[in-house]
């Protein structure tokens, strides 16, 4: 069975607005969940309230094989940042930005994961980039 990183969009779409509950289902069926050590570090940074925080910590407990970038997805992140961020003229910002994005493709390549999210911009930049594998929901 193959393996699919959630993108930190999927995660907060769906626990904040209540979207993505049949593709999430199919997406279960199909597809063993890996997590991304990238994605829980942007949950939990973004997690303000005490029960947003919560739930991060439930789902990193529920995490125990996490995914992470290597040395070489890093570098490998900068060139991809440098290379795609000229060629769309973006401000330092929407570099940083674009880093996590970056690193989370990097891993689900190396692991021949799909990547599923509702960043369809930044993933669709990727995926021309390193033919990865994307799945937007």
């Amino acid at each position: 069975m193959h393996s699919a990183i959630l993108d930190t969009t999927v995660y907060i779409g769906h626990w904040e607005r209540g979207l993505y509950e049949e593709p999430l289902a199919a997406i279960r069926k199909a597809f063993v969940i890996r997590h991304s050590a990238v994605v829980l570090s942007e949950l939990r940074r973004g997690a303000r309230t005490r029960d947003a925080q919560r739930l991060v910590e439930a789902l990193y407990r529920l995490a125990p094989l996490r995914w992470e970038p290597t040395a070489e997805d890093w570098w490998e992140a900068g060139r991809l940042i440098r290379k795609v961020g000229d060629a769309h003229r973006w401000d330092k910002r929407k570099r940083r930005d674009f880093q996590d994005d970056a690193l989370i493709a990097l891993t689900a390549r190396r692991h021949g994961a799909i990547v599923v999210t509702a960043n369809r911009m930044n993933f669709d930049l990727l995926s021309q980039e390193l033919s990865l594998s994307v799945l937007p929901v």
